[in-house]
Parts: structure tokens; C-alpha cells; sequence
């Protein structure tokens, strides 16, 4: 063999050999699981930790799978209560791959995971919603509601109507207990399950929505009665007060004129008890003055005593 040839043959085993390295090495990261299959069959146990590991190149295949927790968001599906309240209710989970041989065995990838978690959670969601009236899927307590005018007699809800047995939080805890037993299985672990909505359906929304806005109306009728009914009583309390007041102040204005008066005949008394002539002359010369002008004329007798102070004139 020559020398150029050799040096081909040595090239060829070498990069087999980068070949050969390269598919029996491989790498797991923190985040993930590998299961080593043969031929399709797993061998071995699962491989756990992180690092570099080794397999068979070109007959073994490492298939890897998710370790974190991950999530499981169902559709909302339409379920009748045992009170005949026919709501959508719309759950959600997490969950990881407890064991990864088994999670290939029974249901190989994610994908085929979801569907076999959307068949057990809705399917035991809709065994519990049906069998418990709608209080029970939306209360978590038997706390007295009140409407917002807590005044009315019959804004208070009968407690006995609201009674609950278990409750939101007790019937998700039930399920998820119930879940837990059938996943294992499929090397699946639910970790949670919380119930994210609740509500009507199409039909039946509209008509609460209607039913709301009327009551939100009634209530707003409400406080404008109570309004008017206030305005009338203190409009009514503000003219007795008017009236009131302005009943003291004639009061008081009569009691200080007629002071006033008293006064002033007391003064006009004193003075015409000094001179009673002068204070007839004054008297009589201002009743001249208011009843006598330019455009007067007086036909008297001369004995008249309205002239008294004139006949002596010279």
C-alpha cells in the first residue's frame, strides 16, 4: 500500500471514529430526563443527573424529556350544576414527569400527555360540578351577603339559602386528590389544580346581565327616593327655621319700636309740661305748614281757634 493511500485510510478511520465518539457521548442538561432506548425498547434506568454520559453509538438512542413543572390550561367546558345552572368552567394544572420510563411506556411525548390530562382533569371536573349546586363551585364560605343598601329588608340574602358544604377551594382539592390516583399510571404527578373561571353560558349571561341592570336601576331608583325624601324634610326644616327667625325678628323690632314710642311720648309729655303754650304754638305752626300752600284756600270764621296765632298778627 502506498504512502498517499495510507494517509486516506487513516483520515477515514479517524473521522469514523469523530463519528463514532460523537453519537456514544451525550449531554444532559439540569433541566431534563433521558431514557435509553435499543431498537425503540428503553434498557436501563432512566438517566437523572446532569453531565456528560455514555451510550452504544448508532444502536442506543437517548430520548430526553422535561423535568421543571409544566403547565396544563384546559378549555372551557360547558357543565350542568345539580341545581340545573348550566355554567362553563375553565381549569388549569401543573404538573411534571414523575417517571420517564413509565411517561414513554404509556404515553410516549408531551403532546400525547395533554390529551390524556385533558380526558382524567375535565372528566373528573365535570363529575364534581355536576354534583354540587353552582354556590358550592363559587363560594368558599357561608359569610351573610348584603346587597349595597344594606337598609332594605329584603336586600339581606336568606343564609340559609347560601349554606355551602364543601366550596370552591374543598372541590378542587377534592379533584386534585382524585387525579393524583389515576395519573401515576402514565408517570405523570399533578402537583395542582385550581379552577381559573366560572361562568354562565351565552344564553343564560344575557338574562344576567339584564336581571343585573335592572337591580342596579331599582337600587339607584332607590337612593333617589331616599334623596327626595331628605331634600323634602330639610327644605321643611329650613322654612320652620325662616319662619322662626323671621317671626323673632318682628318680634324684636316691634318690642324696640314700640320702646322707641314710649320714649319719645315721654319726651313730648315732659315738654309740654314746661310750657303747654309754646308746645301748642310748635304744634300749631307745623300743622300749618302740612296743610297750608301756595294752591290752598281756607274759608274760616274769625273766632276759629285755627287762626288763634294770626289774629294778633300786626
Amino acid at each position: 500500500m502506498t504512502q498517499k493511500n495510507k494517509l486516506y485510510l487513516y483520515g477515514f478511520l479517524i473521522f469514523l471514529a469523530i463519528i463514532v465518539l460523537s453519537d456514544a457521548f451525550y449531554t444532559v442538561d439540569q433541566t431534563k430526563q433521558v431514557i435509553i432506548t435499543q431498537f425503540g425498547n428503553p434498557v436501563g434506568k432512566p438517566v437523572l443527573t446532569a453531565g456528560l454520559h455514555v451510550k452504544l453509538p448508532f444502536i442506543q438512542k437517548a430520548t430526553f424529556f422535561e423535568k421543571r413543572i409544566m403547565e396544563w390550561d384546559g378549555d372551557a367546558n360547558q357543565i350542568p350544576t345539580k341545581d340545573k345552572k348550566y355554567i362553563l368552567v375553565n381549569t388549569f394544572a401543573r404538573w411534571r414527569i414523575a417517571d420517564p420510563l413509565k411517561f414513554y411506556q404509556s404515553v410516549n411525548n408531551e403532546r400525547s400527555a395533554m390529551g390524556r390530562l385533558d380526558d382524567i382533569i375535565d372528566g373528573i371536573t365535570r363529575d364534581f360540578i355536576s354534583e354540587n349546586v353552582l354556590i358550592e363551585v363559587v363560594r368558599n364560605s357561608n359569610r351573610t351577603m348584603l346587597s349595597s343598601s344594606e337598609e332594605e329588608e329584603d336586600a339581606v340574602i336568606e343564609a340559609d339559602s347560601l349554606k355551602i358544604k364543601l366550596g370552591r377551594t374543598a372541590i378542587t382539592r377534592e379533584i386534585l386528590k382524585l387525579v393524583q390516583k389515576k395519573v401515576p399510571q402514565y408517570g405523570i404527578a399533578v402537583l395542582d389544580i385550581r379552577i381559573k373561571k366560572v361562568n354562565y353560558i351565552a344564553e343564560v349571561r344575557q338574562k344576567v346581565y339584564d336581571r343585573m341592570v335592572s337591580e342596579r336601576k331599582r337600587i339607584a331608583q332607590l337612593y333617589r327616593s331616599q334623596g327626595q325624601g331628605k331634600r323634602a324634610e330639610i327644605t321643611g326644616q329650613m322654612g320652620k327655621e325662616l319662619q322662626r327667625i323671621t317671626s323673632e325678628a318682628y318680634r324684636k323690632a316691634q318690642q324696640i319700636q314700640g320702646d322707641a314710642d314710649a320714649t319719645a311720648t315721654s319726651i313730648y309729655a315732659n315738654a309740654y309740661s314746661k310750657d303747654p303754650e309754646f308746645y301748642s304754638f310748635l304744634k300749631t305752626l307745623d300743622t300749618y305748614r302740612k296743610t297750608i300752600d301756595s294752591t290752598s284756600t281756607l274759608i274760616l270764621s274769625t273766632d276759629s281757634d285755627y287762626m288763634k296765632y294770626l289774629k294778633n298778627i300786626k
